[in-house]
């Protein structure tokens, strides 16, 4: 059967577009706090949410209602992950009361994590926002290694085996088979290696460059480099690298001189976003 092509507007539309919302880490001023959005057509998952209502701006200007908004996933509880959910539950239990969003909304994450989530909402937000928890704000404690869908595409969560706060990352599996899998932000431990090897996508901490490890001490903080982060892609044979969760002084250079790094060791594609940059995967 005849199929006439696509045009470039329908092309993108069945394309899976990824928006950083924020690229730093948790102290960077001159740019938000990694998180960042995977759109499915119409249906949206939120991937942590940077340190306070600064989320609600950096959603406006990506042109993500949160009416989009039905799945979050949250790594783990330090402040500049886990702050600006609770913002996004306030906006959107109002909405709920407003009768401006329709379904529920679904969150993910490890236990504790969940329940840290919630005992900060109820210590913090008032009895009409609250009252959605559990009835059609649904929270998912994920034991390591189970499946969850979110935006319709499945996915599994894995512990990293985090030396500080606990903390998830997961393994989405999109429409056209490709593997997309986001480290968290700390250093990759071979507990993830089922999940990370080969991947399409694979999205790592690099916390500032190799070069710069005196000045920003990465491993005192237990982050890792573009240097280690570029050794990583190579040895585990993903296709496409994208770092994030770095410092911000410079930014400017940042694309440049992370991407040159990195290279030393890895030859495929390597993506070093700004804030509020897309890609489509």
């Amino acid at each position: 059967m005849y199929l006439p092509p696509m045009s470039a507007g329908v092309i993108l539309s069945c394309m899976i577009e990824l928006t950083m919302l924020g690229t730093g880490n948790a102290a960077v001023t001159q740019c938000y706090n990694t998180c960042f959005t995977i759109r499915n057509g119409n249906q949206v998952l939120l991937v942590d949410a940077g340190g306070g209502n600064g989320i609600l701006a950096r959603l406006e200007q990506a042109s993500v209602p949160l009416s989009d908004i039905h799945d979050i996933f949250l790594t783990h509880t330090h402040t500049d992950h886990i702050l600006g959910v609770v913002w996004v539950v306030r906006m959107i239990a109002q909405a709920m009361n407003a009768g401006k969003y329709s379904g529920e909304l679904h969150l993910y994450g490890h236990e504790e994590g969940l329940k840290t989530l919630e005992l900060i909402c109820r210590h913090t937000l008032p009895g009409k926002v609250c009252k959605h928890l559990h009835l059609d704000i649904l929270l998912h404690p994920l034991a390591d290694g189970e499946a969850f869908f979110a935006a319709g595409m499945q996915a599994h969560a894995f512990d990293i085996g985090s030396t500080k706060a606990k903390q998830y990352g997961f393994c989405l599996e999109l429409p056209d088979g490709q593997r997309l899998t986001c480290l968290g932000d700390e250093p990759y431990n071979e507990c993830a290696k089922t999940y990370a090897e080969g991947a399409d996508w694979l999205l790592c901490e690099a916390f500032c460059l190799y070069a710069d490890r005196e000045r920003f001490k990465p491993y005192e903080k237990h982050h890792s480099t573009a240097l280690d982060a570029g050794r990583l892609a190579a040895g585990l044979g993903v296709k496409n690298l994208l770092l994030y969760h770095t410092e911000d002084k410079t930014l400017a250079s940042r694309r440049e001189t992370y991407t040159a790094e990195a290279t030393e060791h890895y030859k495929g594609t390597i993506h070093v976003p700004d804030d509020m940059e897309s890609l489509y995967l």
